[in-house]
């Protein structure tokens, strides 16, 4: 058994799941925690068995520390760290600060993986404690987000405009589905208002795929993406020249 001396608190949250070698969600190799939560309905979301909040087990601050801590050598040898995923981790924010607090005090690299739904204060709150912010932009167009996520683009614009403020790096993750968020009018808008900030270090634009269509059936959902077929190669490329190539990581699968 791993001692943690600090006791940073006794709040728990509900988590759905933790990988312990990611890859994709953020630099090197990351410990994953899935979040239990979500207020966003994302057309295309494959995680929607994540958004009850009163689902997961729940934990505390210590009890994920413990088990990150066993992966510290591998995680600090590679470059990686812990990325929070979710649902939202906002949902739970006060968990969400306590956690990346205990992490930057055990000096682990933390990501954020967030739509950026909440407030001014909280966004800050959270970001005081994060290395790297990997927001998902569903479109620039406030019709087209409302329509892909059930909320307003309102407040993840304005925790990326936080995070530039606070000097936070940021990774965009926007996805592309045919007939939805392809409108190239759009895109380039994204391309203009993107520009406006220094701390955005890489785009993923990420392929549509289906591979959680199967979780919609099982929750009894109905699934409106169920006749939407993945975009063509020459159709992700393109974007990665609209939106401008050094900043574009073409992220597969």
């Amino acid at each position: 058994m791993i001692a943690i001396t600090t006791d940073y608190s006794d709040l728990t949250a509900n988590i759905h799941s933790v990988e312990t070698a990611g890859m994709v969600d953020g630099p090197g190799i990351r410990y994953i925690i899935f979040f239990q939560g979500c207020s966003l309905r994302c057309k295309y979301c494959h995680n929607p068995d994540t958004w009850k909040l009163a689902s997961g087990k729940p934990m505390t601050v210590d009890e994920l520390l413990v088990d990150v801590k066993k992966y510290r050598s591998y995680l600090r040898f590679s470059g990686g760290g812990v990325t929070i995923t979710g649902g939202e981790p906002l949902v739970q924010a006060e968990f969400l600060v306590e956690l990346l607090r205990a992490l930057k005090a055990e000096g682990i690299h933390t990501a954020l993986d967030t739509s950026g739904f909440t407030g001014s204060s909280t966004a800050r709150r959270v970001l005081e404690h994060t290395d790297l912010m990997l927001l998902d932009i569903k479109s620039i167009d406030p019709d087209v987000y409302q329509d892909v996520a059930g909320v307003p683009i309102d407040a993840s614009l304005r925790m990326l405009e936080i995070a530039q403020e606070m000097g936070v790096p940021v990774w965009i993750r926007f996805v592309l589905v045919p007939g939805l968020t392809d409108n190239l009018d759009h895109i380039r808008q994204m391309r203009r208002y993107l520009d406006g900030f220094t701390n955005i270090e890489k785009l993923e634009v990420m392929p549509f795929h289906k591979m959680g269509e199967f979780k919609w059936a099982d929750l009894g959902m109905t699934y409106e993406l169920a006749d939407t077929l993945p975009p063509e190669r020459a159709d992700l490329e393109y974007v990665r020249r609209v939106l401008g190539d050094w900043r574009v990581l073409d992220a597969r699968g």
